[in-house]
């Protein structure tokens, strides 16, 4: 599976080194890229009682040239409408001088019932609305609820942010080329996508050499060689212990989710540090996970000194008191030098509102823990909300300045969610389930993200395959999913990881 994803601008330049180094042509892509395009809709529309292909001035045009002249090949009854002739000298001109179907005007579009339009007008490179007898050509569309097969991406939609830019296609299929791009994940382009398949049209892989993307799917291939495997030889705290602050005695489940998530992550300790008025109302729920009452300052740092935790979680159910935040910068210092990662969610991200510098300082210190920050939309535009007024960002770009402003991996969240490391690199999560949607999950992903951390794994890498196993988590489970049910599945979801053929043993 290829997790690259190339921006358009990207795109457009592995298309350049790819014609540049042959053996083909861009014409010759053309003609794979139409090939793919007639050759899905054969095999996902077989009963389609009309084709109409839809096609631009462009080379997303070309492509619907060529596949309307394989479609008429094969028998398809082929309807082909153009919003404007292409270029005299472009392929996309050569490929319509092939095509022995005469194209109509696109003002004069209609289709009627059982009828399949291949969207062919515009690709991912589109950046601005539709209009005119495009936008028109969507409500036809929209009003005769026909199936649609969308070329590259559907038209109107934006190939950088997923974003809908005016009036677009909704596709049941879309067929793109070499590799996808953000906006087929990032919603709503996600969802305006329908299914997406990746067609190899010829250009080689070693393009990405040059073009270097640095955006990728989340899925197992992108950290499965960084994921733990424990050895026969390790002890509970060789494989990785935690530690979850917890909130006050009406607040403590939150940190309870956490630090069982953790544990079902792999890590072989972990220790819920609660105030004393709440160590009663934890005592009466833990039974593997260690209990520890800590008062303040003292005696946090005597457990980071004693047993070094590889990770600790803070923020579940902690409180908005301005001197959380005052606890948490000091608790970057003393984590210095005895523990590798400190994931904050919830309250603590809330608490560094108008304090983000604060925190990033803190971050930056020399021997501090490397932070991973866990918010979801609201969080995140308290926490950062001059980048989340730049609505020229997208969810993409919003996740990487969040991340660089920081120095810490952020954890965006969402349907779409992105995980993006201060270096640059990111990861657009596609296996998100409407399930998640629940109190308390959140405070199960940032136990996931510790306990994979605890075992060694980098901050980036343990975040991806936390946010990937805790929704094929929810997927599992589906209806009547309650966040205490998803370290319960966790164990499966991690069976099915280490079974896949070839991951490493990397220990702890």
């Amino acid at each position: 599976m290829a997790l690259e994803l190339l921006t358009p601008a990207e795109m457009g330049e592995a298309d350049r080194l790819a014609i540049a180094g042959g053996p083909f042509d861009g014409r010759a892509l053309m003609r794979a890229a139409g090939a793919a395009v007639a050759a899905e809709a054969l095999r996902r529309f077989p009963n389609a009682r009309r084709i109409h292909v839809l096609c631009g001035p462009g080379n997303n045009g070309g492509d619907g040239y060529v596949a309307a002249r394989l479609l008429q090949e094969a028998g398809a009854t082929v309807a082909l409408w153009a919003l404007s002739a292409p270029k005299p000298g472009t392929d996309a001109h050569r490929a319509a001088g092939d095509c022995p179907n005469s194209a109509r005007p696109l003002a004069e579009f209609a289709l009627g019932p059982d009828d399949l339009v291949i969207d062919a007008l515009f690709g991912a490179g589109l950046a601005k609305p539709l209009s005119g007898q495009a936008a028109a050509a969507v409500e036809t569309v929209a009003a005769a609820a026909a199936r649609v097969l969308a070329v590259d991406l559907p038209s109107g939609v934006s190939g950088e942010s997923g974003a809908a830019l005016g009036p677009c296609f909704r596709a049941d299929v879309t067929v793109t080329f070499f590799r996808k791009k953000p906006g087929h994940l990032l919603q709503p382009g996600r969802d305006l996508c329908g299914a997406v398949t990746v067609a190899d049209i010829g250009i080689p892989g070693s393009v990405l050499d040059t073009v270097r993307p640095s955006a990728f799917e989340n899925a197992p291939a992108l950290w499965l060689r960084h994921f733990p495997r424990p050895s026969i030889d390790q002890h509970k705290y060789s494989r990785g212990h935690v530690g979850v602050f917890s909130g006050g005695p009406s607040s403590t489940g939150a940190a309870r989710l956490a630090a069982m998530a953790a544990q079902r992550a792999g890590a072989g300790a972990v220790t819920v540090l609660s105030q004393p008025a709440a160590v009663a109302a934890n005592a009466a729920h833990l039974t593997s996970i260690i209990l520890r009452k800590v008062e303040g300052r003292d005696e946090v740092r005597a457990f980071l000194d004693e047993r070094r935790p590889g990770a600790l979680v803070f923020g579940p159910g902690i409180g908005t008191r301005p001197k959380v935040a005052d606890f948490a910068l000091d608790l970057i210092g003393m984590a210095r030098g005895l523990v590798g990662v400190l994931v904050l969610d919830a309250d603590a991200l809330t608490v560094f509102a108008g304090r983000r510098t604060d925190l990033a300082d803190a971050a930056r210190l020399p021997d501090a823990p490397a932070l991973v920050l866990t918010p979801h939309e609201g969080e995140f535009r308290r926490l950062f909300p001059d980048i989340a007024a730049d609505g020229g960002l997208s969810k993409l770009a919003r996740a990487r300045r969040a991340a660089g402003s920081i120095g810490g991996v952020v954890i965006y969240k969402g349907p779409d969610t992105v995980v993006a490391a201060p270096d640059g690199r990111a990861a657009i999560n596609a296996n998100g389930s409407p399930w998640l949607a629940t109190a308390g999950s959140g405070d199960v992903l940032s136990g996931l993200v510790a306990g994979l951390a605890a075992q060694r794994m980098e901050p980036f890498e343990a975040a991806c395959a936390a946010v990937w196993m805790h929704a094929d988590a929810a997927a599992r489970f589906d209806p009547g999913l309650i966040a205490e049910d998803l370290p319960a599945v966790t164990p499966a979801v991690i069976r099915d990881i280490l079974a896949i053929r070839g991951a490493p043993r990397t220990g702890a």
